[in-house]
């Protein structure tokens, strides 16, 4: 779709719910523009019939009357501005909802295919520039044709003889300003293209300062920063010098107008072909002619930069997400046991070459624990990441009871899923509501009996203000380690059927690894526990171990059998420890 398409489509549907707002504002900005076209003739009256005869009366009445449509015409604006204001602001509100809405629904993969910084460029500064079109379409190109056209009709009703001039100045200010707008377009473009790259290179610096500084890449990243600055900043100044150019244009081609009526209305004056008060109101009408035209300009040269950005947020809003819900609507209740199975399933990315999983067999069953190692990049986080359906197998089938994941309706799907992701995220707020993320409900004591199984119940009470201690975003102002402890409280407090640890564990010391696995066990003896590790000495107890090798299963059983039969799980182990401490 193109840009043009998408932003008719994009203000059409979402101007719809407002249709009475619309029709009040077009009939205010209406009433407005057609008060201000009488006023030049009422002036004019005033001069002719009332100055020029020398009677008071006929100036105070029709004065009088000027005052009155004045204020109509004063009232009426500004009811029309107001209204087209809240309608503007309604239809943007709108919109930021819809991509919000929309990218929730999003799977990573269609996160990872737009990227971040692109998503909050189109829902922020992309939205704006809509919302701005719509605010001056609702004012100015509702009062712009009808101040134009009347204009056109109230100058020739003064006097047919300068109408010419209007037949000159008019098709000579268009042209004008479509050159300059025509060229403004393709400097829109890029510069919203150039914004997301800023936005992506400002997110990136910001959320690896602590890499950026360990490797001492300062100037680097300030380089590569000013790169995009800069790039950014040549696309606005040559986007801005046209724009510069457009107003001196219009008030040149203005200025040259009024300068010929008054040299040739000067002319038809001294002939007596033209009253002193009729070459006023011309000249006014001639003013607001170009007015009229301005304020199409006004328009289009927004048009352009708007149509991008409605192509843009159009993209977000046709893109389906890959993780589709049940085709029927309904789909599984969580009525199923934690049993998960994978039966022949593989993974690839979206425009990969090769698959990330391969052919992926095995059973977690309730009550048992499954533990999955591998070396980095074996597809440990991708497998783990399937169950929730965060991804879509691209073959085979994930299953939770016996029941194919894509069955199930995603939020039952989800209730049964206790998550500890590798990288463990906590959002701006308290420690009370990260913990209501796993039970909106969950009481006082609850939380506290959460965060004592996630060995965190000491620090959170050292915290100021405990359950109401403030977490900022990312949870910056916590260690790694309370991080994952907040996050695993977070998953136990909601008491899954399925437990799943995306490496989980890493930033504990082993003290409070041990214990921490001694006060699961007494919430988790009937749930399904899989695990993602990188150290073997954490998963040694589990009830099965899958080694996983360049997307493939290579090596199933527990630690002593896989001790026995398995070459990469030895190797593993090798690597880590003596074989002697661990056998």
């Amino acid at each position: 779709m193109n840009g043009r398409a998408a932003l008719v489509r994009l203000i059409s549907e979402r101007l719809r719910p407002y249709r009475i707002l619309v029709v009040g504002v077009v009939m205010l900005q209406l009433v407005g523009t057609i008060a201000s076209l009488f006023l030049p003739s009422l002036n004019a009256d005033i001069i002719d019939n009332g100055v020029v005869a020398g009677d008071t009366g006929y100036i105070v009445r029709v004065g009088a009357v000027m005052l009155a449509v004045a204020a109509v015409q004063i009232v009426t604006t500004m009811a029309g501005v107001r209204l087209a204001a809240r309608t503007s602001m309604a239809v943007g509100r709108d919109i930021r909802s819809l991509i919000f809405r929309q990218v929730g629904t999003f799977s990573a993969r269609e996160v990872g295919l737009f990227g971040a910084p692109s998503l909050i460029t189109r829902n922020t500064n992309d939205v704006q520039q809509v919302q701005m079109l719509v605010m001056t379409a609702l004012t100015m190109m509702i009062t712009a044709p009808i101040l134009g056209l009347g204009g056109v009709v109230m100058a020739i009703r003064e006097d047919v003889g300068l109408s010419w001039l209007v037949a000159v100045i008019i098709p000579v200010l268009v042209v004008l300003i479509g050159l300059i707008a025509w060229r403004m377009i393709p400097g829109y473009r890029a510069m919203q293209a150039r914004l997301d790259d800023l936005n992506r290179i400002l997110r990136e610096q910001t959320s690896g300062i602590r890499v950026v500084r360990a490797f001492v890449r300062e100037p680097f990243e300030a380089a590569r920063f000013d790169r995009a600055n800069t790039g950014l900043t040549d696309v606005s100044i040559d986007v801005g010098r046209w724009m510069a150019a457009l107003f001196p244009t219009m008030m040149l081609v203005m200025n040259v107008s009024t300068v010929a009526v008054l040299w040739f209305g000067g002319i038809r004056l001294d002939d007596g072909q033209m009253l002193i008060g009729s070459l006023t109101a011309y000249i006014t009408y001639v003013t607001q002619i170009l007015m009229g035209v301005m304020m199409s300009t006004m328009t289009i040269v927004m048009a352009p930069r708007a149509s991008v950005a409605a192509e843009r947020i159009c993209e977000v809003l046709d893109t389906e997400t890959s993780v589709v819900p049940p085709a029927d609507g309904t789909g599984m209740e969580a009525t199923a046991d934690g049993t998960v199975a994978f039966d022949r399933v593989g993974f690839r990315y979206a425009g990969a070459d090769l698959p990330v999983l391969n052919d992926i067999t095995f059973t977690a069953r309730p009550g048992r624990t499954t533990a999955i190692i591998g070396s980095t990049g074996a597809g440990k986080t991708t497998l783990l990441n399937l169950i929730p359906r965060l991804f879509d197998a691209t073959s085979g089938t994930v299953s939770v009871g016996g029941v194919p994941v894509d069955d199930y309706d995603p939020e039952a799907l989800w209730s049964m899923i206790g998550l500890v992701p590798q990288k463990a995220y906590l959002f701006s707020g308290t420690v009370a509501s990260n913990l209501r993320y796993g039970k909106p409900d969950a009481t006082d004591d609850e939380m506290w009996q959460a965060l004592e199984i996630a060995q965190a119940r000491q620090f959170v009470e050292q915290m100021e203000g405990g359950l109401e201690a403030a977490v900022s975003q990312g949870g910056t102002n916590l260690s790694g380690g309370q991080r994952q402890r907040l996050a695993m409280a977070r998953a136990v407090i909601r008491r899954p059927r399925i437990y799943l640890f995306d490496d989980s564990f890493s930033a504990l010391d082993v003290a409070t690894d041990a214990r921490l696995r001694t006060a699961l066990a007494s919430i988790t003896a009937e749930a399904t526990i899989i695990t993602v590790a990188q150290r073997v000495f954490t998963i040694t107890d589990a009830d099965q171990i899958v080694v996983l090798e360049h997307g493939s299963v290579v090596g199933l059983g527990t630690h002593h059998e896989l001790l026995e039969h398995c070459p990469t799980y030895q190797e593993i182990v090798d690597s880590q420890l003596k074989r002697e401490g661990v056998a």
